[in-house]
């Protein structure tokens, strides 16, 4: 059974200093051609970005993330970093919460008090989880791999491995980005410990018959997921197959990270005033920095390496991979990947649940996380019973 041992963040102060004075030093071009984002991240943006970089207070920020209880686990051959948040509420149900890239365990910091303590918060006692919040490999402080292999099969082999030694034999996962890979791959290899999946990337794409005679709605959608496979996806390709050579640039420079970092947090996030205008320039900074002092700027860009070379091909190759445990699937209108319910349910064999919501984006722990608190009760209610919970006590 793997050790588990406490860890505390502290990073060293020659590093925050080095930090400072890069940022201090950062050499910017001149302004885009063009009005808006079809260059990338605007020079404005830019500007205001690194602003407030220089302003960051990491040492405040580490105490806060201090007081989280807060692992390190070898599990699958690596150290695992991860949050472990028990419940005061005895019937509390154990769930696992796996980020994505530009992500990271700070996607779901502003959730674990209200999905551990919903009385505290305003809910109700039968809403309460358990959650664990794993680091993916070569994330923040979980270990960089020295080999291949790490993929997100290997990564939910990982993730059973750390539940069973924490105590929990049945467990809830949720996912967005490459997390909805890993929670999905992990329904899929051990259903029968996975209580319920809630996904807000359901991974299910369009067969050929489905572009041939699509609805209007359906249609809608997939001009949107190839205009952002011509338009907004390089930044993949680029990491699924030269990975290193861009980590040499986003190691050395403070600057280019945040650019190549802020850009998809931009990009993916829901920007209408109406809608909370996406991430605060703090909230971008906090991740940006946390992949800064860890230097693990490469080690996530190879993940794109390793995962782009496991997953399937094709629709078919997907559905050929189905998931049996019940799902629920939270749709937020900003997000670069959308589905429809059609293609999810040839896949996803147990669907029980398809909302679409009217605010929010790729990151909706940052971005609406009450909203997403509310989507992970709604999904998880019709899972618990009597049965369940005795089934869940570690």
């Amino acid at each position: 059974m793997p050790e588990i041992e406490p860890f505390t963040i502290d990073v060293p102060d020659a590093g925050i200093a080095d930090l400072r004075a890069r940022l201090e030093r950062t050499r910017l071009p001149e302004r885009e051609t063009v009005r808006g984002p079809s260059q990338g991240l605007e020079l404005e943006r830019m500007r205001a970005l690194l602003d407030a970089w220089r302003q960051h207070d990491w040492r405040e920020r580490e105490r806060q993330w201090n007081a989280i209880p807060q692992y390190r686990a070898r599990v699958g051959g690596l150290r695992i970093a991860f949050w472990h948040v028990r419940s005061p509420e005895a019937g509390a149900v154990p769930l696992v919460l796996t980020h994505g890239w530009p992500g990271s365990v700070l996607e779901f910091e502003e959730v674990l008090g209200p999905l551990t303590d919903p009385v505290a918060h305003g809910g109700s006692a039968d809403d309460a989880f358990h959650v664990v919040v794993p680091s993916l490999p070569g994330f923040g402080f979980s270990d960089r791999p020295a080999e291949p292999g790490w993929h997100p099969g290997r990564t939910a082999r990982a993730w059973a491995e750390l539940m069973s030694a924490l105590g929990y034999q049945r467990f809830g996962a949720h996912g967005g980005d490459w997390g909805a890979f890993v929670s999905t791959e992990l329904a899929r290899l051990v259903p029968e410990r996975v209580l319920g999946l809630h996904l807000t990337t359901p991974l299910a794409s369009p067969l050929p018959e489905d572009r041939a005679s699509p609805t209007e709605a359906e249609q809608r959608l997939l001009d949107r997921r190839d205009r952002h496979l011509a338009d907004g996806y390089g930044f993949g390709l680029l990491m699924g197959t030269r990975p290193q050579t861009l980590g040499y640039a986003l190691l050395d420079s403070p600057s280019g990270l945040a650019a190549w970092l802020g850009e998809k947090f931009a990009a993916y996030s829901d920007v209408r005033p109406e809608a909370g205008g996406g991430l605060t320039p703090r909230q971008q900074v906090d991740g940006i920095a946390l992949y800064w002092l860890t230097g693990t700027a490469a080690s996530s860009a190879r993940w794109y390496w390793e995962a782009m070379r496991w997953v399937p091909r094709s629709a078919e190759e997907e559905n050929a991979r189905p998931v049996t445990v019940p799902t629920a699937c939270s749709l937020f209108p900003a997000e670069p990947w959308p589905t429809a319910r059609r293609w999810a349910e040839r896949r996803y064999r147990d669907l029980r649940s398809w909302r679409e919501l009217d605010r929010g984006g790729h990151f909706p722990g940052l971005e609406q996380p009450d909203l997403l608190v509310s989507e992970l009760r709604k999904a998880f209610r019709p899972l618990r019973g009597p049965e369940v919970r005795k089934s869940v006590s570690p």
